[in-house]
């Protein structure tokens, strides 16, 4: 067996799950390779006690085969990940040394038995729709793509900006706000969820549109079929706004014309077999806790 290992950003109290994480990968007898960012930083502090490889991109999931890609951090490390991960189809299997994490759901003291866990083939793999992006100038080159959201935001005034919102090419709306949030059901427990949208459940089909500090307090987030195409234009006092995909942002004018539709590829998750959406929920959200006392 042949994994990824995605790490972002290391902190020196992360170094005992990490080491564990590789402790576990040698004894296994599984090769592993590490994003070229992160193995520099952990070189210094992490005893290998087996060879470990470089992995210096996407283009690698053309020449090897990896059967994993394991993530150390917290959600935005798989975000950052998906970036290399591509349409390549190779499972993530997040752990989470961050705090509040819907994606990343291995806590990292689970370490050891999240990998005998996959060895002995007890998880199941979930599959989970992104966005895709088109604009009538080039746009985040070929990472026009997001898992969690696709956001319009005002930028240099304070002044509040006008999205006109078209669906499926029919006149859906005009939005007085500071922005507004297209999620897909992974990205709906993100942005979205402090602005008031829904929590949609995985695999759902849907993509939520959730305004950001609407001026009409009859605007509310609405949910609509992922096989839509959503369409936008973008006003206002001052001429320059911010569109994110994920944590990526571009500059964009009153004359970028945007469209917003389903990607023609899924990012795979790896979900072991003692967890599951509806448990991730109620650890991170306390449902089902009574904290009155």
């Amino acid at each position: 067996m042949q994994v990824v290992v995605f790490g972002k950003k290391f902190k020196k109290e992360h170094v005992p799950y990490i080491q564990a994480l590789f402790d576990k990968l040698a004894k296994e007898g599984i090769s592993a390779y590490v994003n070229t960012r992160y193995l520099e930083q952990i070189k210094p502090e992490v005893n290998f006690q087996s060879n470990v490889g470089e992995f210096k991109g996407y283009l690698d999931f053309k020449v090897r085969k990896y059967n994993f890609v394991i993530t150390v951090g917290g959600d935005g490390t798989i975000l950052e990940a998906v970036t290399e991960v591509r349409d390549s189809g190779v499972p993530i299997l997040g752990i989470n040394l961050g705090r509040l994490g819907f994606l990343a759901s291995i806590e990292k003291s689970y370490v050891d038995e999240a990998i005998d866990l996959v060895m002995k083939g007890m998880y199941t793999v979930n599959e989970r729709t992104l966005l895709h992006i088109d604009s009538n100038f080039p746009l985040f080159g070929d990472l026009n793509f997001a898992l969690n959201d696709c956001t319009l935001l005002k930028r240099d005034s304070s002044s509040m900006i006008v999205i006109h919102a078209f669906l499926n090419g029919a006149y859906l709306s005009s939005y007085w706000c500071d922005g507004i949030i297209i999620s897909t059901p992974t990205g709906s427990t993100g942005y979205s969820l402090s602005c008031g949208g829904p929590i949609i459940f995985p695999n759902s089909g849907n993509f939520v549109i959730t305004p950001v500090a609407p001026h009409n307090l009859n605007v509310r987030p609405i949910v609509i079929s992922d096989t839509s195409v959503l369409s936008f234009e973008v006003e206002g006092r001052s001429d320059s706004f911010l569109c994110t995909m994920d944590s990526r942002f571009e500059n964009i004018t009153s004359n970028h014309q945007l469209a917003v539709r389903k990607a023609d590829f899924t990012i795979k998750l790896v979900q072991l077999q003692s967890r599951n959406f509806l448990n991730t929920l109620q650890n991170k959200l306390a449902w089902g806790m009574d904290k009155r006392n």
